[in-house]
C-alpha cells in the first residue's frame, strides 16, 4: 500500500511537472505569438514608411544633373544632361508646383502620406529647386562653358566680343532680330503686357523728361545661341578642329542694341527675365460637348495659366522686381535669383552643332535575328507565327514595329488594324502607315489620346488628318487618358481569321524609340488576340467587361491582379518557397502597392526594385523593409520599361507594360500590361536584363533608409558594368 501510495505520489509529482512544462511550454509559445503578433503591427500609414513624391521627383532631377556634372560623359552630352535639367523642371513648375498653389488657394489641408500639408511641400519644393537650378547654372557657367572652349566651341558675352565680331552681330540685328521685336510699354495707356509661359523677356526702364517701363520679348523663333562664325565643326581624321564655331545670346544682342528700338531715349538698364505658367490642362470632360474642340480650348488657356515662377538675375534691382511682382499677380517667394543665362533648356540647340567627337559614339540597332534568317523574307506576320518576337529598343530597332504596319496595310489579307496613340512626334511613319491601310480600303480604328500632356496640339492635328482620310479616330474614354500601347491586325488566312497583336512599353514614336529604353512584343497568341478584341471594344464602344484571359488591363483588374501575385508570393514564401519579386518601372507611388511590398518583405520575400524616377518606398527599414533594395539607373537612354518578374515557386512569371505603380495609372487611365511566356524571352529579361541591372555599377544609384541615392563604389576587384552598354553588345551579339 505504501509504496502504491508512493507511486501514486510520484505520478501526482510527474504529473504536476508535466503541467507545468505545459504551462511554461504554451506561455512560450504564446510569448512568441505576442512578439510576432507585435512585430507585425506595424502601421502601415506611419508617415514615416513614405517619401514625399515631389521631392522624390526633385531627387530624380538632382541625378539628372549629376549625369550634367559627371566628367566621364562627353562634353556636349553633358550639355544635353544641362537642357534635361531645365525642360524638366520647367514642366515641374508648370504642373506639379501649379496643383499644390491651387490646393493652398482653394484652403485643402489634406496630408500626403509622408505627412506634409500642400504648404510644407511647396516650402521644401524652393528650397530644393532653387538649389537645382543654381548648381545647373554654376555647372554650365564655371564648367562647361571653358571646356567647350577648348574644344572649339565658344558661347561668348557680347561684351567680350571684338570689333569685328560686334559689327557682324549687330548687322544680324538689324536684318533679322530687329523686325521681329515688339516693344511694350507700360503706363496709364498701355496696360502691362501679357507675359506668355516659358518666353524670356528683357524689363527696360527708359528715360526722356521721366521713367518709362516697357518689356522685350526675346524671339523663340529665332536661335537663342547666335551663331558669329558660322562652320560646319567637322573633325579631321587626326582629331584636330579645322573650324570653330562662336556663339552669342540672343537677350545680349537685343540689350546691347535697345537704342534702336527707342531712338530719342535714353536706355537706362535692362534686365532678362523669365516666366513659367501654370500649364495644367483641366477639362471639363462630362460638361464638354466635343472633346477635341475643348482640349484645344484649354490648350488655348494654357498661356494664362497663373504664375508660379519667374527666373531673374542677381543684377535685377528692387524696384524692377516690384513692378514684376505686382503686375504678374504673384507671390514675392516666386522669384528666383539666378547667375547666368535664363532657360538652360534651350541649350539643346547647342547639342545639334555637328561636333560628333563631343557626343557618345553612334550605334546601329540589331533586328532580331528571326527577322534576319534567310527564311524570312519581309512577312512578319509568318515570323510571328513561328512564336512570340521581342524587340528591345533602342538597342533593337523600331523598323519591325514600323514594317508590321506597313506591311498590313498593303496586305489584301488585312481587314482591320486598330492602335491606341498617346505620342507619336511630327512626321511620323506609323501614322503614315494608318493612313495607307484606309487608302488600301481596310478598315481602321485608332485611339488617339488628346490630354497627353504636352502633346495635345501635335495629337489635335494628327487625329484631323486621319479623320479626313475616313480613318475612325476615337479621342479616347471619359476621365480616363488611355495610356495603353497596343496595335491590333486581324487577317483572314485560309477559312479563319487570325489576330497579330503589338504591345509594348513606350510610344510609338519612332524618335524617341532611338533614345527611350522600351520592349515590345509581337504575337499572334489566340487568348492575347482575343482580349485585344475586348480591349478595343471597351475603347471604342460601351463595355464593362471585367474578365481579361491573359492581360492586365486597368482600371478594370490591374490592381486587383497584381495585388493577389503579390499576395501569391507571400503565400510561396511562408510555404517554405524562396519567394522573389523584381520590379522595373519609371515610378512606385501608389501606397496601396506600396503597402503590399511592406508585407511581402515582412514576410520574407526578397524584393529588388528598379526605379528610374519616384519612389515613395523606404527600403532597409528594420522589420518593415529588411528584404527591399531600391535601386536608380540614369544613362545614355532613358529608362522607360516596365517589367514585373514574379519568381512564383520556380513556375516564373514575366509582366511587361505601359503601367507605373502609380495612382493615376491604375485608377484613371486606361493601361496593359502583358505575359511574356517564351523560355527563351523569359530567360532573357530575368538574366540578361534584370539581373544586369543589379550589377551596374556605373550609372546605378542606390537608396539607403533615409531616401538619399548613393552611387555604387567599384572595388580594386571589379570591372565597370554600365547596364545599358552590356545590353547594347548583348543584342548586338544576336544579329
Amino acid at each position: 500500500m505504501a509504496t502504491e501510495a508512493a507511486v501514486k505520489e510520484d505520478t501526482k509529482e510527474e504529473k504536476e511537472i508535466k503541467d507545468s512544462k505545459t504551462k511554461e511550454s504554451a506561455v512560450a509559445e504564446k510569448t512568441a505569438e505576442s512578439e510576432e503578433v507585435e512585430e507585425l503591427k506595424v502601421d502601415l500609414n506611419d508617415p514615416a514608411l513614405y517619401i514625399n513624391r515631389e521631392l522624390s521627383l526633385l531627387d530624380f532631377q538632382g541625378r539628372v544633373l549629376e549625369e550634367a556634372l559627371d566628367e566621364n560623359n562627353p562634353l556636349l552630352e553633358r550639355v544635353k544632361f544641362t537642357a534635361f535639367v531645365g525642360n524638366n523642371l520647367d514642366e515641374f513648375f508648370m504642373v506639379r508646383v501649379a496643383g499644390l498653389k491651387k490646393q493652398i488657394a482653394a484652403g485643402v489641408a489634406d496630408l500626403s502620406p509622408d505627412g506634409m500639408t500642400p504648404a510644407e511641400q511647396l516650402a521644401a519644393i524652393r528650397k530644393i529647386t532653387l538649389k537645382l537650378m543654381t548648381g545647373a547654372q554654376e555647372g554650365f557657367q564655371n564648367d562647361l562653358v571653358p571646356l567647350l572652349d577648348k574644344a572649339g566651341v565658344h558661347i561668348l558675352n557680347y561684351e567680350d566680343l571684338t570689333q569685328k565680331q560686334k559689327e557682324n552681330v549687330d548687322s544680324y540685328f538689324t536684318e533679322v532680330v530687329f523686325p521681329v521685336l515688339t516693344p511694350m510699354a507700360f503706363d496709364p495707356g498701355h496696360p502691362f503686357p501679357h507675359i506668355s509661359n516659358l518666353s524670356l523677356n528683357l524689363a527696360v526702364l527708359i528715360r526722356d523728361s521721366r521713367d518709362h517701363f516697357a518689356r522685350i520679348k526675346v524671339p523663340g523663333t529665332l536661335p537663342r545661341l547666335v551663331p558669329i562664325k558660322r562652320s560646319s565643326g567637322s573633325v579631321r581624321k587626326d582629331g584636330t578642329v579645322p573650324h570653330h564655331h562662336y556663339f552669342v545670346w540672343l537677350e545680349q544682342v537685343i540689350a546691347a542694341n535697345l537704342h534702336s528700338l527707342f531712338p530719342g531715349m535714353e536706355v537706362i538698364e535692362s534686365h532678362p527675365f523669365r516666366v513659367t505658367r501654370d500649364a495644367d490642362v483641366m477639362i471639363q470632360e462630362l460638361e464638354a460637348s466635343d472633346l477635341l474642340e475643348s482640349i484645344e480650348q484649354g490648350v488655348r488657356q494654357r498661356r494664362f495659366g497663373s504664375v508660379v515662377r519667374v527666373t531673374v538675375n542677381k543684377e535685377m534691382p528692387t524696384h524692377i522686381r516690384k513692378i514684376l511682382i505686382e503686375n504678374l499677380q504673384m507671390d514675392h517667394n516666386d522669384v528666383y535669383t539666378l547667375e547666368g543665362p535664363l532657360g538652360l533648356s534651350s541649350l539643346m540647340n547647342l547639342y545639334q552643332i555637328d561636333r560628333f567627337d563631343l557626343k557618345d559614339h553612334s550605334f546601329v540597332p540589331s533586328i532580331p535575328a528571326r527577322l534576319q534568317s534567310e527564311s524570312y523574307d519581309g512577312n512578319i506576320f509568318a515570323a510571328i507565327r513561328e512564336g512570340d518576337i521581342l524587340v528591345h529598343h533602342p538597342y533593337d530597332s523600331f523598323i519591325p514595329v514600323v514594317d508590321f504596319l506597313q506591311l498590313a496595310a498593303k496586305d489584301p489579307n488585312v481587314y482591320a488594324i486598330k492602335q491606341t496613340l498617346y505620342r507619336t512626334g511630327s512626321n511620323s511613319p506609323v501614322i503614315k502607315a494608318l493612313l495607307n491601310a484606309r487608302e488600301t480600303g481596310k478598315q481602321v480604328a485608332v485611339l488617339v489620346e488628346l490630354k497627353a500632356r504636352f502633346d495635345e496640339e501635335s495629337n489635335i492635328g494628327w487625329a484631323r488628318t486621319m479623320e479626313r482620310e475616313g480613318v475612325h479616330v476615337i479621342y479616347g474614354l471619359l476621365g480616363l487618358k488611355t495610356h495603353s500601347k497596343i496595335a491590333l491586325v486581324v487577317r483572314k488566312e485560309g477559312e479563319h481569321i487570325r489576330r497579330y497583336v503589338h504591345l509594348a512599353t513606350g510610344n510609338y514614336n519612332a524618335v524617341t524609340a532611338l533614345s527611350y529604353e522600351d520592349i515590345g512584343m509581337f504575337t499572334c497568341d489566340e487568348q492575347i488576340g482575343a482580349d485585344a478584341t475586348d480591349l478595343f471594344n471597351f475603347l471604342t464602344g460601351y463595355s464593362t467587361k471585367q474578365d481579361y484571359r491573359k492581360l492586365l488591363v486597368a482600371p478594370v483588374n490591374l490592381r486587383e491582379r497584381m495585388m493577389a501575385l503579390i499576395e501569391r508570393e507571400i503565400e510561396h514564401q511562408q510555404n517554405g518557397g524562396e519567394g522573389h519579386l523584381i520590379f522595373k518601372m519609371n515610378s512606385l507611388v501608389d501606397k496601396r502597392m506600396i503597402k503590399a511590398l511592406y508585407q511581402a518583405s515582412m514576410a520574407g520575400v526578397k524584393i529588388d526594385l528598379i526605379v528610374r524616377g519616384m519612389c515613395c518606398l523606404r527600403p532597409g527599414l528594420k522589420g518593415v523593409s529588411e528584404n527591399i533594395r531600391v535601386l536608380s539607373v540614369v544613362g545614355r537612354f532613358l529608362e522607360h520599361s516596365r517589367i514585373y518578374y514574379f519568381r512564383n515557386g520556380g513556375e516564373e512569371e514575366i509582366l511587361l507594360g505601359s503601367a507605373d505603380l502609380m495612382p493615376r495609372n491604375i485608377n484613371n487611365r486606361v493601361e496593359v500590361l502583358f505575359p511574356v511566356e517564351d523560355a527563351g524571352m523569359i530567360r532573357y529579361l530575368r538574366d540578361d536584363v534584370l539581373a544586369e541591372y543589379q550589377n551596374d555599377n556605373v550609372k546605378a544609384r542606390l537608396m539607403n533608409s533615409e531616401g538619399i541615392y548613393e552611387r555604387i563604389q567599384l572595388n580594386g576587384e571589379e570591372s565597370p558594368l554600365n547596364i545599358q552598354v552590356k545590353l547594347f553588345d548583348i543584342r548586338q551579339s544576336t544579329k
